[in-house]
């Protein structure tokens, strides 16, 4: 047996999480701790520890004395970790799905989705040697050559939500790593598990103690990596209220911050699109891991009556045949939701839409999965008739509600879209490609697909949205990702001729 399985079994006999500090399973001692539930059963799973501000302190002076040589690392001796790193998500493939869905409530297949996508990211970090290399000029100025090269940061730390506990930290920390910084991950403390498992595969791979952490915690560990000197860089993906709270946070004490925020994702229906495969999408983006995704799509512009009519009954037909259940089973298309206060969240999303006069469709408060009556399971909701204003067009619930809007042409669409607060992500489906260009050239959107109903990039790209959905000048992952987490630094130099006595030059130089 590995080292690496027997730390996880330890973990899981404690039934705590605890931290991995120094590639180490560090227990908590502040004496707080959360609740982690099975959401299938409704059932206290485990406990995480929650960090002190003397556990940050530690993280942070194990990835700032672990810095120096990793930075001096070559960067190719550093893809070589993360090619292991590869190989051993790949080996632990259905280990790492299960936690995921034994702590988030996703389907299982789903899960892998999220973990391949995660790889994805790992993939192109080992092409970062590659990225890194500068540029050079020779003879800028009378034997004088220049060059810039990407040097790290430091110490840097990613703050990751529970709707992706794998993907969205895999964004993160292998490029930042394998820029030659040191890391500190603080995931969410919903499902924390697979970070720790992370943490110790990275450790196998053979990435030395102290390049990356985990802190698990609430806003105490949020705060003091904020304030701590020592963390050069920020990265965070969450409700765009604490985005912004970060970033703002973060940039007062100095830091370089990029905060990806909230979204509520429009998807225009035109009359001429192939309506039964916009169904079938539409689906997906609503309903897939329980509208719990910042690309989901949860409002539905459907240009004219007649196109909205049918657009509503096709999706009510198509979520009478949806199978809900726990997670486990592959042949369930949505699991529960992630914890119950955000089940009674949701549901008073629901019943606020019904006050407001949205025209309810498909009701899921009321569902009920045999065997699992105490998880957090809400049914698939369709609304109609929503409208600017109502809460559930303003607010991301982030459930499975789905709003159908009425615009009478496209332009009315694009005009709703550009009003929203958030530009994270939008859709368009119609067989019309000028329509296609027009939309894609003057959306006020980042991330934008057509007849594609989750637009997110692949990891060559970067993701990112517009608005209130992201703060600050870097995207995700992708190009941005080797900008976000080095420097640039430019060198000129010159070698006099030997023995030459040169006078003072008293204008400013020039490369002539």
């Amino acid at each position: 047996m590995t080292k690496t399985a027997e730390l996880s079994e330890v973990s899981q006999a404690e039934k705590s999480v605890n931290h991995f500090i120094n590639g180490k399973i560090v227990p908590g001692s502040s004496g707080r701790h959360g609740n982690i539930y099975n959401p299938a059963s409704g059932e206290l799973s485990r406990k995480v520890a929650f960090a002190s501000d003397q556990e940050v302190d530690a993280a942070i002076a194990a990835a700032e004395a672990a810095f120096p040589a990793w930075r001096d690392t070559p960067p190719a001796r550093r893809a070589q970790v993360m090619f292991r790193l590869k190989e051993l998500l790949e080996k632990n493939a259905e280990k790492i799905s299960r936690l995921i869905t034994d702590e988030h409530g996703k389907v299982l297949n789903d899960s892998l989705g999220e973990l391949q996508r995660g790889i994805e990211n790992v993939e192109y970090a080992c092409y970062a040697p590659e990225l890194l290399k500068g540029e050079h000029s020779k003879n800028v100025g009378p034997a004088i050559d220049s060059w810039s090269e990407f040097q790290p940061l430091g110490v840097v730390a990613g703050i990751t939500p529970f709707n992706f506990p794998i993907m969205v930290p895999l964004w993160m920390w292998p490029m930042a790593v394998m820029c030659g910084n040191t890391f500190i991950l603080k995931p969410s403390e919903r499902d924390p598990s697979v970070a720790i498992l992370m943490g110790e595969l990275a450790r196998e791979a053979g990435l030395p103690d102290g390049v990356f952490n985990v802190i698990n915690g609430d806003k105490v560990a949020v705060d003091a990596l904020l304030a701590d000197k020592r963390v050069q860089a920020v990265s965070f993906v969450g409700s765009t209220p604490i985005a912004e709270y970060i970033y703002k946070t973060g940039n007062a004490n100095g830091k370089r911050v990029q905060a990806l925020g909230g979204a509520k994702n429009h998807a225009i229906v035109m009359p001429d699109a192939d309506l039964d495969n916009a169904v079938s999408a539409m689906m997906g983006a609503a309903y897939g891991s329980g509208g719990q995704r910042c690309m989901a799509v949860p409002l539905v512009v459907a240009v004219g009556d007649e196109t909205a009519d049918a657009l509503v009954r096709k999706l009510k037909d198509s979520i009478a045949k949806m199978k809900i259940g726990p997670g486990t089973d592959n042949s369930n298309d949505m699991g529960p939701l992630v914890t119950g206060q955000h089940l009674e969240k949701v549901k008073g999303y629901v019943d606020q839409g019904v006050k407001e006069g949205a025209e309810l469709v498909v009701d899921g408060r009321g569902v009920s999965v045999s065997g699992h009556e105490k998880g957090f399971f809400l049914g698939a909701t369709l609304f109609d008739h929503v409208k600017p204003g109502m809460k559930i067009y303003s607010d991301e619930i982030f459930g499975p509600v789905l709003g159908v809007v009425r615009a009478q042409n496209m332009q009315e669409a694009m005009d709703l879209i550009d009003a929203h607060e958030y530009g994270n992500g939008t859709c368009i489906f119609t067989r019309d490609g000028e329509a296609a260009r027009y939309f894609t050239d003057n959306i006020k959107v980042g991330m934008v697909g057509v007849n594609v109903p989750l637009p997110v990039p692949v990891a060559h790209h970067s993701f990112g949205g517009w608005k209130r959905s992201l703060f600050g000048d870097l995207h995700a992952y992708g190009p941005d990702a080797v900008r976000f987490y080095t420097r640039r630094k430019t060198i000129t130099q010159r070698w006099p001729s030997g023995g030459v006595r040169e006078k003072a030059v008293f204008t400013f130089p020039s490369g002539s």
